[in-house]
């Protein structure tokens, strides 16, 4: 509904969640079903204009102005004029999906804001509000279309409110049983039945457990793809002892479930399954 209203009123989503609840996955999902091409800026911190916006091809510039000196037939205004010419412009992300497709806005994905800082949140300012940039030597930029918007943050900050009043909000949860169970089919559809049962019911489960990081669906998944590449049909205490690294991603979290509690899980889960309880 959230990714629905988005859509038909033009407006940013913001997506918050823990790590792997599939918040990027939602962006490219609806570039994939639309036919849009998707435009990522993966933000980090100390993340700048001349990254995510634009910058001036310098080397080039310097070239030009070294030829334009050699003829010496050039005024310097028009030399100022011909450096900052569209041929020298390094188009980012940001600039990238304004300029994109009129018939086909791109979906633009800004994958985890809260890694930036707060200066660059005011800057987006203007970009998610009047779908715009200003730049000083060519004047502002505004999108023909607008694009399709897509913000994502797994909430190791607080998104400025000013950033969320011009988003549509949305929290990523853990899916349920049913619902994490449709994902593996569709994510690894050659898993055996069983063994995808198996997996749902042992996370799902786990994630009851106090860890560290509890694992979300990308690990859900993973760990699904290593048990198809060791030829497993179904759980068993050796291999989830064996592959544990790759549905936990803390030493802490693995030591606390390996050996007689990853052993308890199982035969919870089978007991469970072998009943016709839900997961």
């Amino acid at each position: 509904t959230a990714a629905f209203l988005a859509l038909r009123m033009g407006r940013p989503l913001l997506l918050e969640g823990e790590a792997g609840t599939g918040k990027t996955e939602i962006a490219k999902v609806l570039a994939a079903s639309l036919g849009r091409p998707l435009i990522r800026l993966q933000c980090y911190e100390g993340l700048d204009i001349a990254s995510a916006v634009y910058e001036w091809n310098y080397p080039r510039q310097m070239i030009e102005i070294r030829l334009a000196e050699a003829a010496g037939a050039i005024s310097r205004d028009q030399l100022a004029a011909d450096i900052f010419a569209d041929r020298f412009l390094i188009r980012r992300p940001l600039l990238q999906a304004l300029e994109g497709d009129p018939d086909a806005p791109p979906v633009l994905l800004i994958d985890e804001l809260d890694r930036t800082d707060e200066p660059f949140e005011a800057f987006l300012l203007e970009v998610l509000s009047d779908f715009q940039v200003s730049i000083p030597e060519l004047g502002t930029i505004k999108a023909c279309a607008i694009p399709i918007v897509v913000l994502t943050s797994n909430r190791t900050r607080e998104i400025h409110d000013a950033v969320k009043r011009r988003c549509l909000y949305h929290w990523v949860d853990y899916p349920d049983a049913e619902r994490e169970l449709e994902i593996v089919r569709r994510k690894a559809p050659d898993a055996p039945e069983q063994l995808s049962r198996e997996i749902v019911a042992f996370i799902q489960t786990l994630r009851g457990r106090d860890l560290f990081k509890l694992p979300g669906v990308a690990e859900t998944i993973d760990w699904t793809r290593a048990l198809m590449e060791l030829d497993r049909i179904c759980l068993d205490p050796e291999t989830i002892n064996n592959t544990l690294g790759v549905l936990l991603k803390y030493q802490d979290d693995i030591a606390r479930i390996k050996g007689s509690e990853a052993a308890s899980i199982l035969a919870q889960v089978q007991t469970e399954l072998a009943a016709g309880k839900p997961s």
